[in-house]
């Protein structure tokens, strides 16, 4: 029997479905997903469309015409390299685990330590899922996944928030080079989810990253106080970073909308 994994909620799936075969496909039998479903479904598909409309409107171009790449950062994170409105390539995978350093995940490590700690730690299933999936991640480095206490931890000189910020903005710069590759051209890169929208100091490692893909960070409008849709880059940056506030909520209701034909119902 086929079991097939889904995201929460059809519209982040439908999003997902773009992505071609070598970008969905796990390199294992075929079998596997062929008759169980195992294959890279990606999440934050709802919000990646949202970010992905409002970045185009901000550009002043149609979606159809934009490269860009999307980063989700919160205590889930992900990065979507989307191409003329469609998603291409995504970093998380069947389950949301796969990919960044997360609030309390451990995002991409080597399959074998799974092996190597059933092995040699005697740990069961749900022992190694709890590892990963709620004991890891920045909580797992420093002990504690709040960002704003593990930048305090780390203005004191504690080594273990730093190696959390380095290594999350490590692994973010890395999935941006590679989309980059990946799109041959990106028009913006986008910051959203709570991480993303509020944390300047993060916002700025990345972009500071970045020069030798021609993003120019523009420090005060980083550090401005400003909510809303908001340019952070240089003027004279040829690849444009944005930062797009979320809101997956409207784009669940617009879709719901257009389901019913786009007609509003009576509500007593």
């Amino acid at each position: 029997m086929k079991v097939m994994v889904m995201n929460s909620g059809s519209s982040s799936v439908k999003f997902q479905q773009t992505l071609p075969s070598s970008a969905c496909h796990y390199a294992i039998p075929e079998y596997l997903y062929r008759d169980h479903g195992v294959r890279r479904y990606g999440f934050h598909g709802t919000s990646d469309q949202y970010v992905g409309e409002r970045a185009a409107a901000v550009l002043g171009k149609p979606c159809a015409a934009c490269n860009l790449i999307t980063l989700h950062l919160g205590k889930g994170a992900s990065v979507t390299a989307i191409r003329g409105g469609r998603s291409v390539d995504t970093l998380m995978g069947m389950t949301p685990l796969e990919g960044l350093v997360m609030g309390a995940r451990s995002g991409d490590i080597d399959p074998a330590i799974l092996m190597f700690a059933a092995k040699n730690l005697g740990l069961s299933n749900q022992a190694l899922d709890d590892l990963h999936n709620r004991q890891s991640g920045l909580g797992g480095l420093c002990g504690v996944n709040d960002m704003r206490e593990i930048h305090r931890l780390a203005g004191e000189g504690d080594a273990g928030a730093e190696l959390a910020i380095g290594l999350m903005v490590q692994r973010i710069r890395k999935c941006i080079g590679a989309y980059y590759a990946e799109l041959g051209r990106v028009d913006a890169i986008v910051f959203t989810g709570g991480i993303g929208e509020n944390d300047a100091q993060v916002r700025r490692l990345v972009g500071d990253g970045l020069a030798g893909l021609g993003v120019a960070m523009d420090d005060a409008a980083n550090r401005a106080t400003a909510r809303g849709e908001r340019v952070i880059s240089a003027a004279h940056s040829p690849v444009k970073v944005l930062v797009i506030p979320t809101n997956a909520e409207l784009a669940i209701a617009r879709q719901a909308l257009a389901a019913v034909g786009g007609c509003p119902r009576t509500v007593p």
